[in-house]
This record gives structure tokens, C-alpha cells and sequence, in this order.
């Protein structure tokens, strides 16, 4: 186990409804070898035993704290909901069907150390929505630039460990779009790079309950997102292409590894 003297990371996780999976998603957070974290899991109003179950887990670790939303407000305003109550200096972001390999802070940790980023990522294994394992891998560049995000989301929310001030600085809120995607785009605009870490450290739940699930949907909110960075609509319109092609090839490498 590695020393805690990076600082406190502030973990936030939005939770909907998610009784099926939120115990595996935060028993992935308690395993990590970096100890030195609090866990804020914001509930969205849930209808199910979502709540029950994250007030049993933090009666038995206090690093866990509940927050509830007082009216269902969507992913972005929850997450805000708790970036207001977070003490850490570094931001993580966890959702709640997902999960992270045990060592995942620490390695962020260890990179941050030795380039001083300010925004880092890793790589992702996926799963489908029984929990069962995806062979496919997304692999997480070295170093991303804005430019190059801009052609396709290497970044993956859950994967993200971010300085607090930035996120604040950047956060954006609206369902309407791929509202983390505009956070990075934001950050990198200023000329800064993101870090990846490339191994399995983030495992992915594709479930097409999600607000990305249908692809037209999530086109439109990709296209809202470059137009919301400031991105005329020639630009937009040349990233699209990018992204299209890009996702294409992710969802075809993703389908052909659930087949074998």
C-alpha cells in the first residue's frame, strides 16, 4: 500500500436508481490501495433501496457520505450537487453501475507525480449489463491534446482524476450533451494535456438505459457539446465526421468481442 500523502481525492458518485449495482460500484472505491478519499454518493431522489444500501456501507466506513438531491435533478446537476460538498483538492468521478481495478488511484497518483498534470485518465475494459466481462479494451493514449479529444472521448468520466479548481472552473451542466466531454474539451482549450494510464484500471457497464445509449441521441448530444466549446458549425461538422467514424469503430470492436 502506497503512503497518503498525495491529499485528500473527493469521489463523487450520482446515483439513480441504482440498487442492481452500487454496492460493487463502491466496494471498488473502499478496495483501492490509496486510502486517503472521501466518497460522496449523491442520490438522485432514487424510488428504489438505492439509498438503504449506501447508508448501511457508510455505517460501517466513514470515508462514504450520502447526499440527497431534495428534487430528481439529472446527472450534471447531481454531480455538481457534490463537487459543493467535496474537500479534497483532486476530483474523481465514479457512476454508479461502473467499477475500478484496485490499484486505480494509485497509478493516477504515480503519473500525476512524475508529469504534474493536472488532468489524468485510464484505459477501460467494459462489461454489458449483467455485469458479464468484454473482451475488447479501450486503450488510453499517453497524452491527449485538445485538438485531438476534439476527434474522439479517450477520456472516460469514471476514469477521470482532475485538480478540484479546474473542475469547478469548467463544470458544466446540461443533459443535453455529453456534459464531461465539454468539461475536458474546456480544460485541454487552455492549452493543457490530459495523462492517460494505459491499463484496465476503469471497467465500463454498457447499458442502453443510459442517456448515450441510443447513437442518434448521443450524435445530436455531441454535436450540442463542440457547439457548447465554442466550435463554429463547420468545425462541429468536421468533428462530427470524426466522431461517427471513431464511435463506429469502437461499437463494431465492442459487438465483434461479445460474440466470441
Amino acid at each position: 500500500m502506497m503512503q497518503n500523502d498525495f491529499g485528500l481525492i473527493s469521489i463523487i458518485m450520482a446515483a439513480y436508481n441504482a440498487e442492481k449495482t452500487i454496492e460493487q460500484a463502491i466496494n471498488s472505491v473502499l478496495s483501492q490501495t490509496y486510502t486517503n478519499f472521501e466518497l460522496l454518493v449523491v442520490n438522485d431522489c432514487s424510488a428504489d433501496r438505492t439509498a438503504e444500501l449506501v447508508k448501511s456501507i457508510a455505517s460501517k466506513d466513514s470515508r462514504v457520505h450520502l447526499i440527497s438531491n431534495v428534487k430528481n435533478s439529472g446527472v450534471s446537476y447531481t454531480r455538481k450537487h457534490g463537487l459543493e460538498e467535496a474537500k479534497g483538492s483532486w476530483i474523481a468521478i465514479l457512476d454508479s453501475d461502473d467499477v475500478w481495478a484496485p490499484e486505480k488511484l494509485e497509478k493516477q497518483i504515480d503519473l500525476q507525480r512524475k508529469t504534474n498534470a493536472d488532468l489524468l485518465f485510464t484505459g477501460s475494459a467494459f462489461m454489458d449489463s449483467e455485469g458479464q466481462s468484454i473482451g475488447w479494451y479501450l486503450h488510453a493514449p499517453a497524452e491527449v491534446t485538445y485538438r485531438q479529444l476534439l476527434k474522439q472521448n479517450v477520456l472516460s468520466n469514471s476514469s477521470a482524476l482532475v485538480r478540484k479548481e479546474l473542475y469547478a472552473k469548467h463544470y458544466a451542466v446540461g443533459d443535453d450533451m455529453h456534459e464531461d466531454f465539454a468539461i475536458w474539451l474546456s480544460i485541454l482549450k487552455e492549452g493543457k494535456k490530459a495523462y492517460g494510464v494505459d491499463e484496465r484500471l476503469l471497467i465500463y457497464r454498457i447499458a442502453k438505459s443510459s442517456k448515450s445509449g441510443n447513437k442518434f441521441k448521443a450524435a445530436k448530444m455531441n454535436w450540442n457539446t463542440y457547439r457548447y466549446v465554442g466550435l463554429n458549425p463547420i468545425e462541429a461538422a468536421y468533428y462530427e465526421c470524426w466522431y461517427m467514424v471513431n464511435g463506429f469503430l469502437k461499437y463494431r470492436n465492442i459487438r465483434d468481442s461479445k460474440k466470441k
